[in-house]
């Protein structure tokens, strides 16, 4: 009776693990297990749109900054999502020659429901022939990928010479290519 027992208990727990086989297709187990692992490298890029309030002028001045950006990110083995991205701050001292010492907080909302949201302080600008090179430095507070540091490019393309509005009205905005790296 013990053999038969011990025989029953085997089976019965053949078959519960055999369920819990069937419970998930293939593919979706090993994928639960790293659905909430965001401690890897972070990957988006896409254009990005910013506007400055003031205008930027050559005349350097405290500037609010507000950036829209749509990403396609890669946020783990073979896992791509669509993201954007909201930036809003201040650069104390901005002019059409660069942003200076930004303050910037951007929320960065993935297509699978999660978000992060990254602390800017530090930023510089480098101008080369026709192209102006944003970076900011940071670190993620919320969300996916929290504590790891960021790294956000923008190129813009410019013209050889400043934009005219420079020197009148002012530059109420431009466009250019954004990267956005997170890593541990």
């Amino acid at each position: 009776m013990i053999g038969g027992r011990r025989t029953a208990v085997a089976l019965s727990s053949l078959v519960l693990v055999g369920s819990s086989w069937v419970a998930a297709p293939a593919g979706q187990a090993d994928e639960g297990r790293h659905r909430d692992r965001d401690t890897g490298v972070i990957l988006c890029t896409g254009p990005s749109e910013s506007a400055y309030d003031p205008p930027l002028t050559l005349e350097a001045r405290a500037t609010r900054v507000h950036t829209e950006a749509r990403y396609t990110c890669s946020v783990g083995p073979g896992r791509i999502v669509p993201a954007t991205g909201t930036l809003d701050g201040v650069s104390p001292s901005a002019s059409c020659n660069g942003l200076t010492n930004p303050r910037i907080t951007e929320t960065v909302r993935y297509a699978d429901g999660k978000q992060s949201l990254i602390v800017y302080d530090t930023g510089t600008t480098v101008r080369t022939v026709g192209v102006l090179d944003v970076h900011l430095s940071g670190r993620v507070t919320e969300g996916r990928g929290k504590g790891q540091s960021a790294q956000r490019n923008v190129l813009l393309a410019l013209p050889r010479e400043l934009p005219t509005e420079c020197l009148s009205s002012g530059l109420p905005g431009n466009s250019g290519q954004a990267q956005l790296e997170v890593r541990p």
